[in-house]
């Protein structure tokens, strides 16, 4: 395992969908690795369950799964997990008051982490190709005992099990309810029950196919905004209405990037309740038409770039057409487009807008952290009775 600090460093703020892409990588290109994850945390950090990195055997890893207190300290571990060919589950406390001279000075985050480091191989492919397929599926994976690193899926459009050898089927049937739940929000955590007599502790990793940031428009506003929804973990699409402007280089960022008309938009993509939309035309007509569209969608966000009273104006137009809003597809029209975060520059104005799509798409209110109660990453309550 190399640890190059230049190439770790940059390697560590990759968004994670980048992380579950190079998991794939590795696994088809048949190259050894370490799969890291965290499983369980007590107390605060600066990650959550579900968070990973892989690491390479031939280089840095990729990812982070905490502010870079542990990474350095995993990725030495990653040699002897794949020497030793089977997983491990690592406990770290990083509480002020833990006895241990190293972790206990207050490094990074005060809490206590379970990382299980396990070698990646085709055991965890379905999770990949699911992911790389934008389907939701539910990976669970036994951490102690003798069939510790067994694997089983959890398919919430059939409700079934997929198992791997190992897996027992009464263990899936036990943890189905918190399986269900949490590939249904997309969260982690490991659930501990009683099987046979004995604790069995199962990581349920609910892995949803990244969210969709359509940007509508091709100027040179729309990059800024392609490039942060993208680091922020939202599969990016481009959509030109002038053939010339809608080019791939010219938004590198983006998964796609088509040409189409505001009348053949919907045709040409899925507009589904896990997409958000930012017309940035800067073309009246164009706004109309796109916004017309849109709003007949499921869309949960269309941002509109241009102040407020130019949408009173393109109100008043659709009025003298005859075209209503209800209240609730105005609601989910947010113009003028974006945070009020004070900036102007380019970069500043996409920050605002990826920003609103983040707390739209998260279900908060936008505020600073110091006035909010409690824990700053919601807290999952899971049951773990007889039925699940």
């Amino acid at each position: 395992m190399t640890n190059d600090s230049s190439e770790t460093d940059a390697n560590w703020s990759v968004p994670e969908t980048e992380v579950l892409t190079q998991a794939r990588d590795l696994l088809v290109s048949d190259r050894r690795g370490v799969l890291a994850t965290v499983i369980r945390v007590e107390g605060s950090a600066y990650r959550r369950p579900g968070a990973k990195m892989v690491l390479p055997e031939d280089g840095a890893g990729v990812g982070h799964i905490t502010a870079g207190c542990l990474e350095d300290e995993v990725q030495g571990l990653a040699s002897e997990v794949l020497a030793a060919g089977e997983p491990r589950v690592e406990h770290y406390d990083l509480m002020p008051e833990a006895d241990d001279d190293v972790w206990g000075l207050g490094v990074g985050c005060n809490g206590r982490i379970d990382i299980l480091l396990e070698p990646l191989d085709e055991t965890y492919r379905p999770a990949v190709d699911a992911f790389a397929a934008g389907r939701d599926i539910g990976v669970l994976t036994v951490t102690d005992g003798e069939h510790a690193g067994a694997r089983a899926y959890y398919d919430p459009q059939t409700e079934t099990f997929d198992l791997g050898d190992g897996f027992d089927a009464d263990l899936a049937e036990r943890v189905r309810e918190v399986a269900a739940e949490l590939t249904a929000l997309g969260k982690a955590d490991a659930v501990t029950v009683e099987l046979g007599g004995e604790s069995v502790t199962v990581f349920v990793d609910g892995l949803t196919a990244p969210s969709k940031l359509v940007v509508v428009g091709t100027g040179h506003d729309v990059g800024p905004i392609a490039e942060l929804g993208a680091q922020t973990d939202f599969r990016v699409s481009v959509v030109g209405f002038r053939g010339a402007a809608a080019k791939a280089d010219r938004f590198p960022a983006a998964s796609e990037v088509v040409s189409t008309s505001p009348a053949r938009m919907t045709d040409e993509f899925d507009f589904d309740a896990n997409t958000y939309v930012v017309v940035a035309t800067h073309n009246f007509v164009d706004d109309r038409l796109a916004i017309e569209a849109l709003l007949d969608t499921p869309v949960p966000y269309v941002g509109l770039m241009g102040p407020h009273e130019r949408f009173e104006e393109m109100l008043d137009d659709f009025e003298d057409e005859g075209t209503t809003f209800t209240d609730a597809q105005l609601d989910r029209l947010y113009t003028p487009v974006g945070l009020d975060l004070g900036g102007g520059s380019p970069y500043q104005i996409a920050l605002s807008i990826v920003s609103e799509v983040l707390a739209v798409k998260h279900d908060r209110e936008p505020r600073h952290l110091r006035t909010r109660e409690g824990t700053i990453h919601d807290r999952i309550e899971l049951s773990t009775d007889g039925s699940g």
